[in-house]
């Protein structure tokens, strides 16, 4: 089994200032290709701390991934750390010289000397030509075949070096056996009674296939995982197997697989039928549609939406009836609905979404508490209503209330079949 260790650097990912996605995105394209990602590790700009995690990672993996720390600046010290630990000189890399002042010129930049480092190299190092920006990847080769390897941090750099120049690099490096991840979604049941109700399907899996619950909000992804498998096509058939029994047990609750989203899976279903869809949010603030426009092909059914947090708003361009909220209050089924017909009639959509709730961390009483949302869906069959409590931390009830909507118009979509 070929291993392998990631490494990001940089102050700016321990303090906080910035979310580390490299790893994230790293560790797909290896596991893809059937390496197991050992450890992640995030460390600061310093030479020494380099130096020992280096060492370290490479008692456990043959392959150690490190990005950050290569711009022009003083603070940028993974280059010449790797140089000393290499035991290597530096040298001027021509072409990646030109390729630098080329970049810097097209945006008025001026080519002087701390953009002109960008081209010193390692000797010891393969140069990984980076067409998309201006500092250049590493390749560096140990003993014991060990490989070392050193990426720019920005994300766009990184994913471009990863796809065209490291991964065909370490499959002609290595003999490598596939990595299989295979996963189903499910809905309506929570983490702790999915379990047990497959329980007996979960003991009697094989030893080499391993199931792993990721549950998120109002869906649980079952994984079944096996690694540096050699008959990989009689695995993935074992494993669609074992999904299959799996779909006798719980078959009300699957509603699709791999990477998959409650809102791909409405927005498959829209765009199939030729149906539209519009949104009416309140508390979730537009998080419904954006996630839904976040996808390409949205502009087939997606009309549009309307973030009507005032009750102004609410009367005026959704038309709900303003003795009603003062009846009912705004957060009530009454105000949901009529804004779902409302958004429905506005933008003439086939099918709507509203929700309506108290996404805190004020605003709560005993009779409506901070995390109340009432949501409807406005349908040709007609209007749908529904309560949910989604928590108590503003952040989690607006991505429940927005993944909770989403699948209220999925089971419609489902049951219906027209």
């Amino acid at each position: 089994m070929v291993k392998a260790t990631i490494i990001t650097i940089g102050d700016e990912i321990l303090i906080g200032q910035i979310v580390d996605t490299n790893s994230v995105y790293i560790a797909k394209l290896l596991n893809k290709a059937g390496i197991t990602v050992e450890e992640k590790i995030s460390i600061g700009d310093n030479a020494e701390q380099i130096e020992q995690t280096l060492k370290r990672a490479h008692l456990k993996s043959q392959i150690v991934i490190i990005t950050g720390g290569l711009g022009p600046t003083k603070d940028d010290i993974t280059k010449y750390t790797l140089a000393r630990i290499f035991n290597s000189d530096m040298r001027m890399d021509e072409a990646v010289g030109r390729h630098v002042k080329q970049m810097l010129e097209v945006r008025g930049i001026v080519y002087n000397e701390l953009n002109q480092s960008q081209a010193m190299v390692p000797t010891k190092c393969e140069v990984l030509f980076n067409y998309h920006g201006t500092a250049p990847g590493m390749w560096f080769e140990g003993e014991e075949r060990h490989i070392t390897i050193s990426l720019p941090g920005v994300p766009f750099e990184m994913e471009h070096l990863m796809e065209d120049e490291v991964m065909p690099r370490l499959m002609a490096h290595f003999a490598l056996r596939a990595n299989i991840h295979c996963t189903m979604i499910t809905a309506g049941l929570p983490e702790s009674m999915l379990a047990e109700r497959i329980a007996p399907w979960e003991d009697a899996l094989p030893p080499y296939i391993k199931l792993a619950y990721l549950p998120a909000p109002n869906v649980v992804r079952l994984r079944l995982s096996a690694y540096n498998v050699e008959d990989e096509e009689g695995v993935r058939a074992e494993i669609e197997a074992l999904f299959g029994e799996l779909n006798n047990i719980i078959p009300q609750h699957i509603v699709g697989f791999e990477e998959a989203t409650m809102q791909a899976l409405v927005h498959d279903i829209l765009t199939s039928r030729k149906k539209s869809l519009s949104t009416a949010e309140s508390c979730t603030g537009g998080a419904i549609a954006s996630r839904f426009t976040a996808m390409a092909g949205a502009s087939a059914y997606f009309q549009g939406g309307v973030v009507a947090y005032a009750n102004e708003v609410k009367v005026n361009a959704l038309g709900v009836e303003s003795s009603d909220i003062e009846r009912y209050g705004a957060v009530s089924e009454t105000v949901a609905r009529q804004m779902a017909e409302g958004v429905r009639r506005l933008t003439g959509s086939d099918y709507a979404i509203a929700t309506t709730g108290i996404a805190g961390p004020t605003g709560g009483s005993d009779e409506k508490p901070v995390g109340t949302v009432w949501m409807a869906i406005a349908t040709p069959e007609g209007t749908k209503a529904t309560l949910r409590h989604c928590g108590t931390d503003r952040g989690q009830i607006i991505n429940r209330a927005t993944a909770y909507a989403i699948e209220m118009l999925y089971h419609h979509l489902k049951e219906t079949n027209k």
